[in-house]
């Protein structure tokens, strides 16, 4: 005999969960290991009850009470395979929750058939996001994509840089403004202007603002010390 799939629910709406638990529970591959009502809840069924999968409202006691509970849960175990199934159709939420490793989002009112649907595509590892939601996060895939590659370049260009642009980094790391580092330097300011075009062009940035601030952040400034 085939194991059922084993899941947990997290509701904060009694009458939804029941709904949920009914539904999932009469269809002949699955079974409903328990149910919570808020994150605590969940956070303890996820740690005492085998389960194979997570359906987890977003918002109970509080607006990302399920979200918080998720990053706990895969925090103990990556391999999770949580479901949110939640009102919220806001991007900040679609990929806040996302972020936390889920392998589905859901919004509320969808038909019981489609919640079952992807409880099993969910166990079987297919991912299957729709509509706004798999728009979003593709959005967002891309977009890390070509920051990872616009940082890589970033970081390859910096060991290209003369003693000169080193310098010069130096000097804007301590916020010189384009006069002084003329001053500083003995040279006339059309060429610390030109200099900096060089350098703007090298590290394919738009203003010197944004080389400081990516060294900073990447913990680099011991580099032009």
């Amino acid at each position: 005999m085939k194991e059922k799939i084993k899941v947990i629910i997290a509701e904060d709406f009694a009458l939804l969960r029941e709904d949920l638990v009914e539904t999932i529970s009469t269809q002949n591959d699955m079974a409903v290991m328990g149910a919570a009502g808020n994150g605590a809840e969940i956070l303890k069924l996820a740690d005492s009850v085998e389960h194979d999968i997570i359906l987890m409202d977003v918002e109970m006691e509080s607006v990302y009470a399920g979200i918080r509970a998720a990053e706990a849960i895969r925090d103990k175990n990556k391999e999770e395979k949580i479901i949110y199934l939640t009102a919220h159709e806001t991007k900040e939420m679609i990929l806040t929750a996302m972020g936390t490793g889920a392998v589905d989002y859901i919004v509320k009112g969808a038909p019981e058939e489609k919640i079952v649907s992807r409880i099993r595509d969910a166990y079987e590892g297919k991912t299957v996001l729709e509509g706004r939601v798999k728009e979003l996060v593709l959005q967002e895939y891309k977009r890390l994509q070509e920051s990872e590659k616009s940082l890589l370049f970033f970081v390859n260009n910096l060991s290209n840089l003369t003693k000169t642009e080193r310098e010069l980094i130096r000097l804007l790391l301590d916020n010189n403004k384009v006069k002084k580092i003329a001053e500083i330097r003995g040279v006339e300011m059309a060429t610390i202007k030109s200099q900096i075009n060089t350098l703007l062009k090298k590290l394919g940035a738009s203003r010197t603002k944004e080389i400081t601030k990516t060294i900073k952040n990447l913990n680099l400034t011991h580099l032009f010390e």
